[in-house]
């Protein structure tokens, strides 16, 4: 049986460090100073989801450190320096153009906010590199915002959506790594298969994966039409076919899955006693992950008989806030199309 201190890591999944190793991911941690007044345009990030909800939560906590672990354009951040002089803000992204947006957006907050370079995954490190910026105040809440921002999938530079002919990328880091084309060439059609399987096309991803391995594409239009050639019309579903493939590969190339297991794990390791872990997530694979993290976290692994009580010495280190996810109200699905997915997930750290 998992003790409390172990990190969950859910069936099959390889270590981020295994990963990193293979993909030619960068540990290397970049830290930039308190923002200062910048003349950037900072272009259209999206708007924050669930902004009230969070803002409102995350102001109500004691005087301490935010880590807004998925930075983007600094909306979240925003929204709660401004609601809560007690809070200040550690924001991580891997973005630059984040860190642009960000930084003009923050300006304002001065020394209440610092920024970092780096994945969600190094968070422990983070925090003890800025160990003297936090002074010793607690970490009274984490905000992880999963998956791609609204601003990268409208870049098509990017590579990330089908919607326009690009190079094929997908990288929230640009600068590191290798390129969904890469991926492509370099893993085995077993992987490929894997991936697209793992992300809800079950029925065809034999066939989709040896497409990619014969067309070996470079842009975003070859990869759609691999994919395309591989599903034949009569069983196409709703919505555009390509859909499963660009949301498997953007996250086998950013190792978001395993980023998201170590990630969230230390946002429960960092957080003071009372703190909150705050996640959103826009896909089932996602929303199940966290679930099952928060579950385990909840139980400290105990396996007894409810009705004969815990006798195994599990220790519960967080209280879930509901056991099913919030959903964002109609009127925001309404008028911000990212909320649509949006599953929101809450719970409160009680014990080492």
């Amino acid at each position: 049986m998992r003790n409390a201190n172990q990190q969950f890591r859910p069936r099959g999944m390889r270590s981020l460090a295994t990963v990193a190793h293979e993909r030619g991911f960068s540990s290397a941690i970049s830290f930039v100073r308190p923002v200062e007044r910048l003349q950037m345009n900072q272009g259209n990030y999206h708007q924050p989801v669930l902004e009230k909800e969070i803002t409102e939560l995350l102001a109500s906590q004691e005087a301490g450190v935010v880590i807004d672990a998925t930075l983007g354009g600094g909306g979240h951040a925003a929204a709660l320096l401004a609601r809560a002089p007690q809070i200040r803000v550690l924001g991580i992204d891997r973005d630059n153009a984040a860190h642009t947006a960000a930084t003009e957006r923050l300006s304002e907050f001065g020394d209440r906010v610092r920024m970092v370079k780096a994945t969600f995954a190094e968070m422990e490190t983070v925090v003890a590199q800025a160990a003297e910026w936090i002074g010793g105040a607690p970490i009274v809440g984490v905000l992880l915002d999963l998956g791609v921002s609204s601003r990268q999938l409208d870049d098509v530079t990017r590579g990330f959506s089908f919607r326009a002919d690009a190079p094929l990328d997908m990288r929230m880091d640009p600068t590191s790594g290798e390129s969904a084309a890469q991926y492509i060439a370099r893993v085995d059609v077993h992987e490929l298969v894997s991936i697209l399987r793992e992300n809800g096309e079950s029925r065809f991803a034999g066939a989709i994966a040896h497409s990619m391995k014969r067309a070996l594409p470079t842009t975003t239009d070859e990869l759609t039409a691999s994919v395309e050639a591989a599903v034949p019309m009569a069983a196409r579903r709703r919505g555009h076919v390509a859909t499963r493939a660009f949301q498997a590969l953007r996250i086998a190339v950013n190792g978001e899955a395993e980023q998201l297991v170590t990630g969230l794990a230390a946002s429960i390791n960092l957080l003071s006693i009372g703190g909150v872990v705050v996640v959103i997530s826009y896909h089932s694979g996602e929303d199940r992950v966290v679930k099952e993290i928060l579950h385990q976290a909840h139980t400290g692994g105990c396996k007894c008989p409810v009705a004969l009580g815990c006798v195994c010495g599990a220790v519960q280190r967080v209280e879930v806030f509901k056991a099913s996810a919030i959903l964002p109200s109609v009127a925001e699905s309404e008028t911000n199309p990212r909320a649509r997915s949006a599953r929101l997930r809450i719970a409160r750290k009680v014990s080492q």
